[in-house]
């Protein structure tokens, strides 16, 4: 594995996920209450045996280069290392990344080195787990220029997706960018005894899904970027890459989720929170890592907790009852608060006395979740001040909304930015 390089994109402005990126990007997004989004890609790296890892980043990227900063250092004997890229002007180029192709391209310079003989490109954005030794295994052995990692679909998931097509030993032949039609989908279709010969049980799934990780020999790569102006891997890169070289596809039917929209982040968080998760953060022969951060356990007092997660140093007072939710870092509920079907990112810091004192002598509530509040099917980011009586809950069934300043509706669910003051007894 030493001959590989991987770098993971940092992401676009991640719009369909704001408000969470509004002072973030989509890779800095709190997880499953101690997480960060970038921690998935990069330990599948660390747990598979690659440790020269680049991260590419573009849009509101402080957060998370002082993540990758306090989370990934590797010691002074071994070779390994997280490097941050940014994107910078330079001389040849005045512009900022054009797309993810482009951003590869900017940096080609960190793939030629002698010694790399594959690249590795992952999204920072999707939660899995997988071991890419396996896949650089089938691409050695299929004797491909590019292998691109591939799920089966059913025909009602296959219209967000890139659906290939493959012949016998595994190369692909065909591919159509998220079929709308029934026809479409039946020009790419695989017979499913296929897919369950090659040890990936189809389930009746006829369609191949691409899963956006690529594994590319790295003079093939450095070619097509270097002959080529393509801004983008999945549109452009891949299609010709098909038409002109060996691309062959690697199965795979792990547990796979694209964290693009704030519905789909709201729901598979609280998925993480479920006594039978899809998937294990508990595993210990190939862990998450993330930034250690000293905390104190966390202090129940006489409290209900079902169906949820709660990370270190929260302080959880008498009679709060949390179900179906998800409970970061530091995060204090005051005494009858009552979470359901929510997600609490929790806070970067406590609230000192001198703090407390402060803000109550200007009529500002406390850092966290206030007494008696109720919030349901909501998204506190971090920091949030919720007053002492407050109800969050979308009672009027809105679907998107832009209810304040501080507070949104999307895909139906209440989201409160990070910082946010909210006052007591506020209601929605």
């Amino acid at each position: 594995m030493n001959d590989v390089a991987t770098l993971i994109l940092g992401g676009g402005r991640g719009t369909r996920l704001y408000p969470l990126t509004r002072y973030r990007s989509k890779p800095a997004v709190p997880l499953a209450g101690k997480y960060r989004l970038i921690d998935i890609p990069i330990s599948n790296c660390i747990n598979s045996g690659l440790r020269r890892i680049y991260v590419l980043t573009q849009f509101m990227s402080v957060s998370l280069h002082r993540h990758i900063r306090n989370a990934y250092m590797f010691d002074r004997f071994s070779d390994g290392f997280v490097e941050i890229l940014a994107a910078q002007q330079t001389v040849q180029q005045s512009e900022w990344y054009q797309g993810t192709a482009d951003a590869v391209r900017r940096n080609i310079g960190c793939i030629k080195h002698r010694d790399i003989k594959h690249v590795l490109i992952l999204s920072g954005d999707q939660l899995y787990r997988m071991n890419f030794a396996a896949m650089l295994k089938t691409h050695r052995e299929s004797g491909a220029e590019a292998t691109i990692a591939a799920r089966p679909v059913n025909r009602e998931e296959a219209s967000g997706f890139g659906i290939m097509q493959l012949d016998d030993s595994g190369r692909v032949q065909g591919f159509v960018e998220k079929p709308q039609k029934a026809e479409q989908m039946e020009a790419v279709r695989m017979d499913p005894s296929w897919i369950d010969s090659h040890g990936v049980e189809s389930q009746g799934r006829d369609l191949l899904a691409s899963m956006g990780i690529y594994l590319f020999d790295r003079d093939f790569l450095v070619e097509v970027l270097e002959n080529n102006d393509f801004q983008d891997f999945g549109k452009e890169v891949f299609p010709e890459s098909i038409r002109k070289k060996h691309v062959n596809v690697h199965l795979f039917d792990g547990y796979w989720e694209d964290i693009g929209t704030i519905g789909s982040f709201y729901r598979c968080s609280l998925e993480l929170a479920s006594a039978q998760p899809p998937f294990n953060f508990m595993m210990p022969e190939a862990p998450i890592y993330s930034h250690a951060r000293y905390l104190p356990p966390s202090r129940i007092d006489e409290a209900t907790v079902r169906n949820s997660v709660v990370a270190d140093g929260c302080i959880l007072e008498k009679g709060v009852v949390i179900e179906n939710s998800a409970i970061g870092l530091r995060c204090r509920i005051g005494p009858g608060a009552q979470i359901r079907n929510s997600v609490l990112m929790g806070a970067d810091y406590y609230d000192t006395a001198v703090d407390i004192e402060s803000h109550q002598a200007a009529g500002k509530p406390a850092l966290g979740i206030g007494s008696n509040a109720v919030i349901d099917g909501a998204i506190i980011d971090k920091n949030c001040r919720i007053g002492r009586g407050a109800r969050i809950t979308n009672s009027n069934g809105q679907v998107s909304a832009d209810v304040s300043d501080d507070v949104f509706v999307r895909d139906s669910v209440v989201v409160v930015q990070k910082d946010s003051v909210i006052p007591p007894n506020w209601e929605m």
